[in-house]
């Protein structure tokens, strides 16, 4: 039964597991989950799920979404689109391109993804964009512009769960924007022994939350890659209910509904130490919905209290990180909106998205 929410008309009603490790593809030795997806240029329907080798490698897939009776039932593999080729993208002791999330914007005429490089500091945001899904440019890691009024440099800091609107909406000034959501972290103690946490000025709760940063549409119509360097940096939402406990971030990409703009997050509850190991956690991920007003997509009108989406089934309770769903991209069939999410880490699964009357 999907769990019902009185501020926010919506709800999820998982469908199953769509996408599982292929034992005989290396590159899925640790997991297939949270995909990206996006349609390319023939009108089918793809996921770009996060593949994790040995050693904690990541890669960014592509896989077909096979239908049945317009209900995504599972994926025919196309390969590797984006792998940690760059040196930003990789340590010493680690790899990665983690965690895509694709936005189409048709006024772009391309897909825009945000991933997390996990290079030599650290989780940070990196830009890629691409026409058909299956050629990426990227566009370089995320550089914050410099806002005094902050007290800080959001490029100090590690960051993750970024996600573009579809579309320009209005920037602080009025001006049109794309507007990119992130989640910043202050904890700077795990690579600076000591150094602990530093908040920006107005930021009281340490906790990681929602923000939104702008880059002026003309300005990415001139360059594309000004998207990289975003500014106006404002945050949206912070932990607020139970279920929330430890941190929220951003999901699929904000989805226009009659409300306004429909952002699923996740919320985080439970115990997670002082390391970037997900193994020596005990948490536990559910998926919350909150509506961003549509003249000001930083101002949040309403929230859920309780999750829509918790972990339940077997598939979402065992895996590399037990208890969690993590909503990472959100597609229409046929009318139907089909949310597709992350399984303990582990595997890929899909949930119905329904409005209630």
């Amino acid at each position: 039964m999907p769990h019902l929410s009185t501020s926010v008309p919506y709800t999820l009603t998982r469908l199953g597991v769509v996408m599982a490790p292929d034992p005989a593809e290396p590159f899925e030795a640790g997991g297939v989950l949270n995909p990206a997806s996006g349609r390319t240029p023939d009108g089918r329907l793809h996921l770009l799920p996060r593949l994790v080798a040995t050693g904690n490698v990541s890669r960014v897939g592509l896989a077909e979404v096979e239908l049945r009776d317009g209900v995504p039932v599972g994926v025919r593999r196309k390969g590797v689109v984006l792998a940690p080729d760059e040196g930003w993208e990789r340590g010493l002791n680690n790899a990665g391109v983690e965690d895509p999330r694709t936005t189409w914007v048709p006024s772009l005429g391309r897909h825009l993804m945000t991933y997390v490089a996990y290079g030599p500091l650290g989780p940070r945001l990196a830009l890629a964009a691409s026409t058909d899904l299956r050629s990426w440019r990227r566009l370089g890691p995320v550089q914050f512009t410099y806002q005094p009024d902050l007290d800080t440099d959001l490029n100090l800091f590690p960051n993750k769960d970024a996600v573009f609107f579809p579309e320009p909406v209005p920037g602080p000034d009025g001006r049109p924007c794309y507007a990119l959501l992130h989640r910043p972290m202050w904890d700077l103690g795990w690579f600076r022994p000591g150094e602990g946490v530093h908040l920006p000025a107005g930021i009281t709760d340490e906790r990681p939350g929602i923000w939104i940063s702008y880059i002026p549409a003309d300005e990415v119509n001139a360059d594309l890659t000004a998207l990289a360097r975003p500014r106006d940096h404002r945050c949206v939402a912070l932990s607020q209910f139970p279920f929330e406990e430890l941190k929220i971030g951003a999901g699929p990409p904000p989805l226009r509904v009659p409300e306004g703009w429909l952002l699923i997050h996740h919320g985080v509850t439970g115990y997670a130490p002082d390391a970037w190991d997900p193994t020596t956690q005990r948490v536990e991920y559910g998926a919350g919905a909150m509506l961003l007003d549509p003249a000001d997509p930083g101002r949040v009108l309403t929230r859920t209290a309780e999750p829509i989406l918790v972990p339940d089934t077997e598939d979402e309770r065992t895996g590399t990180v037990p208890n969690v769903v993590f909503p990472t991209a959100i597609e229409q069939v046929d009318g139907v909106h089909f949310v597709f999410y992350g399984m303990a880490d582990t595997k890929i699964g899909v949930a119905r998205l329904d409005r209630r009357p």
